[in-house]
């Protein structure tokens, strides 16, 4: 069956809610399963008798892959039909789940991780490239904003679900959780998302492949290598290297990428202002908020001693500010040039970053659940309006490539993010003064900072150690100020954000979607 865009496109029929609906899924499973593992991390350790070290590659591999595969979407999108594609990346995000249950060793549980990463990687560009082509130009600020959801409760949600399934039943489940989940998408996305046509079959970029994907993974080993051990910051070959060899592919392929007339990345595509701008403020945005973010619940963890479920609990107010402010935005974004909006929202989830620059070792958490609801009302009015003004600004035939492009340039601001902030935290927690004789697990001289962090998270060892109260009192408010440290580089970060932001369109721009379209809607099919 076929249904045209609707008379009235202010509103969004059944049909477009349907398809919002199976990449919702596809972006639930992809987002938690990054959240929950990370709360996961401790009991791997002790059931495969292997360092923290060791587990984080958990993490670190899905990353890579996502990094991987993610410029492949584009063309892979145009060649075999964004609907096959995104189904068989739900199989493979399934059928990695089901391994990483079935893992009996670190090894193998990092290999199955790294399975699931290459369906991952291609959910959430698929999902944007999807919900875009369905919508049509005058409804995408609010069907982004259907997208954004489980983008922004996916930390928030994560943790607790995570904590919960590990303390109830076991760590296998935080993976077997998604094999229902899994085959309801698959079967819903077969059942009801647009039929593929058949499109003109572009040449692959192997030499852009051959040089894009080593150089992202490559780039982003390196990054996440820089604080690994705790104990401040390595550069040792490891990063160095790595993280060269990255940058060196990832020049060639500039420069490669204007040669082929179908790139694997086209970039060709900054020409367009609208898109630039909006790209480099996304990134510098992320690069401030999703570092910081990983360290909202360290702080309840290794300063305030909550439990797992607590501290996933306690920031939980950021995402009831994200569900409450992002229906809000998605509508204003269609109606309201983002250039209007997006900087008065970065300057909200400024503010509430204040506070955070002020921690102590017992400040009220009506104080830290207050900042984050701000915090949560902001990133509600800036990413996906951001994304729409991106996207809007593409032709129908571009947007799988658009997609493609934000969504790399979210990944590496991730990585990079995170690898920054925990330098800093790093580095402020080990500049803690030194307790005479004593040394951590790794052989390290152990700071004050260190060791009440340490009987938070086990407060067995108090006893242990033989430590004074007077010494851990004294640790745990330097550790608190290495925490209003770190937030504060995130602080400034997120006002430099607020400069490029400013660039983004000031005034109601035409969308360009329909530009390459013979019809004057894209139909929409359904079968």
């Amino acid at each position: 069956m076929s249904a045209s865009a609707p008379a009235a496109p202010d509103k969004l029929d059944g049909a477009v809610l349907k398809v919002a609906g199976v990449v919702v899924l596809g972006a639930i499973m992809s987002i938690l399963d990054i959240t929950v593992v990370s709360v996961a991390l401790p009991t791997f350790a002790n059931v495969f008798d292997t360092t923290l070290a060791t587990v984080a590659w958990t993490m670190t591999g899905y990353t890579l892959a996502l990094a991987t595969v993610i410029p492949l979407t584009g063309w892979a999108a145009d060649r075999f039909g964004t609907k096959r594609l995104y189904i068989a990346a739900l199989v493979l995000f399934t059928a990695g789940s089901v391994l990483c249950a079935m893992a009996d060793s670190i090894e193998m549980l990092i290999a199955f991780r790294v399975l699931q990463g290459l369906g991952g990687g291609m959910l959430m560009p698929l999902g944007m490239t999807i919900m875009t082509r369905a919508a049509g130009p005058e409804r995408i600020g609010r069907l982004m904003a259907v997208l954004g959801i489980p983008m922004l409760l996916g930390p928030i949600s994560g943790p607790i679900l995570g904590g919960w399934l590990i303390d109830q039943f076991s760590w296998h489940w935080i993976f077997m959780i998604n094999l229902p989940i899994g085959l309801i998408a698959i079967v819903y996305a077969w059942r009801v998302l647009p039929k593929d046509t058949e499109t003109a079959s572009e040449s692959f970029d192997l030499v852009g492949m051959l040089l894009l994907s080593p150089g992202l993974a490559a780039f982003l080993f390196g990054v996440s290598s820089i604080a690994e051990g705790g104990n401040g910051v390595h550069l040792g070959p490891r990063v160095w290297v790595s993280a060269t060899i990255g940058i060196l592919l990832i020049t060639a392929f500039v420069f490669h990428a204007f040669r082929p007339a179908h790139p694997l990345i086209d970039l060709r595509l900054f020409k367009n202002r609208r898109l630039t701008v909006a790209t480099i403020a996304m990134f510098v945005f992320i690069v401030a908020f999703m570092g910081a973010g990983l360290l909202f619940p360290s702080y309840f963890l290794q300063v305030r001693g909550e439990t797992t479920l607590m501290a996933g609990l306690l920031i939980a107010p950021q995402g009831i500010g994200a569900m409450i402010m992002m229906p809000i935005a998605g509508t204003m974004a269609d109606k309201i040039p983002v250039g209007r909006t997006v900087p008065f929202f970065m300057l909200l989830i400024a503010a509430g970053f204040v506070p955070f620059t002020m921690l102590s070792a017992d400040t009220s958490y009506w104080i830290t659940g207050s900042a984050l609801f701000v915090m949560g009302l902001g990133m509600g009015g800036t990413m996906m309006p951001i994304m729409t003004s991106a996207l809007k600004s593409l032709t129908h035939h571009e947007v799988a490539r658009g997609s493609t492009l934000l969504n790399i340039t979210q990944q590496v601001g991730s990585s990079v993010g995170a690898a920054v902030m925990s330098v800093i935290l790093t580095n402020s927690i080990q500049a803690s003064q030194a307790i005479p004789g004593a040394v951590d697990q790794n052989g390290e001289p152990l700071t004050e900072a260190g060791a009440a962090i340490a009987t938070q998270m086990q407060p067995g060892l108090i006893e242990q150690l033989g430590l004074p109260g007077d010494l851990i009192q004294r640790g745990l408010a330097f550790a608190a100020d290495a925490f209003s440290s770190t937030f504060m580089v995130a602080l400034v970060l997120v006002l430099v954000a607020v400069v490029p932001a400013l660039f983004l369109p000031r005034k109601r721009e035409e969308s360009a979607l329909l530009d390459d379209e013979d019809a004057g809607a894209a139909p929409i099919m359904m079968h």
